[in-house]
């Protein structure tokens, strides 16, 4: 079976966070090839008249979907598996809706709410006014872009009125990318549950608290851009990830796994996904984001979860294929 791997295409110069899908790529290629498929890398530009005729000449059996971004812009990735949709070909992952829908941080917060499902309050730049604003510590945040792109300390803001937000978020918005809002920032424990399809449903893979090591009083406790990718930082190696919990933890554990599982569903996602957490001083969870498509690198948290699941990375391959 011929396999077309869809992917960002990746320009001379990116940064580290663009170039890691070719990482992706040649994991995912490599085991594929192994199981029987015939892969073929395939990138995505902005010139989809091409990219459909290229897609049509090929008449690949299914897509493995890791697109990212499309010229470097995350509110494009849906249309990656909207194309596919057009051109009736199955593809891994989660569909088009769902991509955009939690690609969108505010649809998917909107969601999350409106379902009974606990999401930080957030101000959107140029929105309606929150009408439950309180002093405290804010996150600005982009809408679109993930990998952490723009999160940094100066992100966080002790913010006293509500007007004070707009200028804010005008002078973040060119460093974020575009559009971007303000969370309140929940200041405790955060988590990342990878979820992986099963004959029975999706399964919650082992859960993972992200630990701050050594951070000084004073320094904010954030998985920032330099905790993700700037490997001479001093966040990329005192941000770790950890499968151990004490016992006293596992009442939290099944909690988070319960909403996981029920993001899944309300946003019908297939194949894989990773939703992130934080957990306030008083155990309450809060869901930062629900990740369609997850990020499958060797030292990612997907692929480390699966790991630690005893999962071989050929498994979850063929897991993500069976729920096309």
């Amino acid at each position: 079976m011929k396999v077309i791997v869809l992917h960002g295409e990746v320009p001379e110069g990116a940064d580290k966070d663009e170039k890691d899908v070719l990482v992706q790529v040649d994991i995912v290629s490599r085991a594929l090839a192994e199981q029987g498929y015939e892969p073929m890398a395939v990138p995505v530009s902005l010139d989809f008249s091409s990219l459909i005729h290229h897609l049509s000449l090929l008449q690949p059996d299914f897509v493995f979907n890791l697109v990212e971004s499309i010229s470097g812009q995350g509110r494009l990735i849906h249309m990656a598996p909207s194309l596919l949709d057009y051109l009736k070909i199955p593809y891994t992952g989660a569909k088009a809706e769902a991509v955009f829908l939690t690609s969108n941080k505010l649809l998917a917060k909107q969601m999350l709410k409106q379902n009974g499902l606990a999401t930080p309050v957030w101000i959107s730049s140029g929105g309606p006014p929150a009408g439950s604003f309180l002093p405290g510590l804010y996150v600005i945040k982009s809408v679109w872009e993930h990998a952490s792109v723009g999160l940094d300390e100066n992100s966080i803001l002790q913010v006293q009125k509500e007007s004070d937000l707009d200028e804010i978020m005008a002078s973040r918005r060119e460093v974020l990318g575009g559009a971007c809002f303000a969370e309140t920032f929940i200041d405790g424990r955060e988590f990342n549950l990878s979820l992986l399809a099963g004959p029975e449903g999706p399964e919650v893979l082992s859960p993972a608290e992200i630990r701050f090591d050594d951070f000084p009083p004073g320094k904010v406790r954030i998985v920032g851009y330099r905790a993700k990718w700037q490997e001479d930082s001093f966040e990329y190696h005192h941000t770790r990830r950890s499968f151990e919990f004490p016992e006293n933890d596992l009442p939290l554990l099944q909690r988070l796994t319960e909403l996981a599982v029920k993001c899944w569903q309300l946003f019908s996602l297939k194949g894989y996904a990773r939703v992130d957490f934080r957990v306030d001083p008083s155990g309450q969870p809060w869901i930062l984001e629900v990740n369609t498509n997850p990020c499958l690198s060797p030292d990612g948290g997907f692929y480390a979860a699966a790991e630690k699941a005893s999962l071989t990375f050929n498994q979850v391959i063929k897991r993500i294929i069976d729920d096309l």
